[in-house]
């Protein structure tokens, strides 16, 4: 910064041909005073002379670059900025981006330079997204309606997955040993117990499979066993025994695969209405500690979406059934599904990573896919249960 920019007159700091005046007066007024906010000498010239070195103020020395240090200030804060937003970019894959307000400054020549905000981005690769997310749809579908057996085969795979990406999270971040083997037959044994016998099969494969956790754990070092073991009860009561439900849904005799078909079709339209909504008019945070991409009105959206398609599914898929338990399946279906979202983003959070695995392009790994569906399946199945019984 150049002494002009302070307010010192112009010549300030060098003699005029006259000699009248010096860096801070005449040559004659004594020893030049201190940097440190001391007041300037009055100088004995004439009264303009006086007021000229009234108005100039002490200022610290700087090296002047030739006039161009601001600018390469300016250039080096501009730079910084940018640097600055990225690092602070969303970490989590539901966080949703912030429009960001437009900047003004003033540019190198005086005039002013706006900013322009950058649009709203979607926060991943939804090309990837839309088609793995059809070619999921197109495999559900045809081994819904095909044969169930191969869609039963399909829920014990997914099961087996994601309980190998838990486990595998649950180990690099936290150093917890869950066993997998056990888990994994246990969790294919609890699918096929439901289709096979029913909620009484399901609840006996859980407490078989929880047991064979507890002694295959048996098997290595005492310490931090209790720790592993309830993590390794959790995981096969949060993955296979809650996909279990989709397996009683299936076993309905009249119209098991639309039930099916109902209960994946209404927490998908309900995903889809909240990030729609949400990502457009999204401005009030529905819980920003846990998740802050989600905000009330997606929430809105979701329940929007998932009553309007309930009704309609209700009315034309399922035997018996009535559009006004349509709309209340719908309701429960956006809860639950939002805080099944929630509770993987709580555990996700803990662990410090965004995403449980990268199996699928554009969504993350299967859990990432199963975090609104697991907890939504009961939810569904009881409704089923109560409209329009068992099947």
């Amino acid at each position: 910064m150049n002494q002009s920019s302070w307010g010192a007159p112009p010549g300030a700091g060098h003699a005029d041909p006259a000699g009248r005046a010096g860096r801070w007066g005449p040559p004659d007024q004594g020893p030049t005073p201190s940097l440190r906010g001391e007041a300037p000498p009055v100088p004995a010239g004439p009264a303009h002379e006086w007021a000229e070195a009234a108005q100039t103020r002490p200022m610290p020395i700087v090296p002047d670059a030739g006039g161009h240090q601001e600018d390469h200030r300016e250039d080096r804060n501009h730079r910084d900025d940018r640097g600055a937003a990225r690092l602070s970019g969303p970490l989590f894959r539901d966080e949703q981006p912030q429009e960001p307000m437009p900047t003004s400054a003033p540019g190198p020549d005086g005039s002013q330079r706006t900013d322009r905000p950058q649009k709203k981005s979607a926060g991943r690769n939804l090309r990837a997204a839309i088609g793995v997310g059809v070619g999921l749809g197109a495999v559900i579908l045809a081994s819904l309606f095909v044969y169930k057996p191969v869609f039963l085969g399909v829920i014990a795979v997914a099961v087996v997955v994601g309980l190998w990406e838990l486990t595998s999270r649950l180990s690099e971040r936290k150093g917890i040993s869950v066993p997998l083997v056990p888990l994994a037959v246990g969790g294919t044994a609890m699918v096929v117990a439901g289709y096979v016998r029913g909620a009484e099969g399901a609840w006996v494969a859980m407490a078989l499979t929880a047991l064979a956790a507890l002694v295959w754990r048996m098997t290595e070092s005492p310490e931090n066993y209790l720790r592993d073991v309830t993590a390794g009860v959790f995981a096969a009561f949060y993955v296979p025994f809650l996909a279990t439900f989709v397996a009683l849904m299936l076993a309905a005799k009249d119209d098991g695969p639309q039930r099916v078909l109902t209960f994946l079709l209404l927490t998908v339209v309900s995903d889809t209405g909240a990030y729609a909504i949400g990502w457009r008019f999204g401005k009030h945070k529905l819980a920003p500690r846990i998740s802050p991409g989600k905000t009330r009105e997606g929430l809105f959206g979701a329940v929007l979406f998932a009553m309007a398609a309930g009704a309609v599914s209700m009315e034309l898929l399922i035997k018996g059934g009535a559009w006004w338990q349509g709309l209340l399946l719908g309701l429960a279906v956006a809860a639950s599904a939002t805080l099944g979202d929630l509770g993987e983003s709580m555990i996700k959070r803990d662990l410090g990573i965004k995403d449980m695995g990268t199996l699928l392009p554009g969504h993350g790994g299967i859990m990432d896919r199963l975090d609104s569906l697991l907890p939504t399946a009961p939810v569904v199945w009881l409704l089923y249960v109560i409209f329009v019984g068992t099947g």
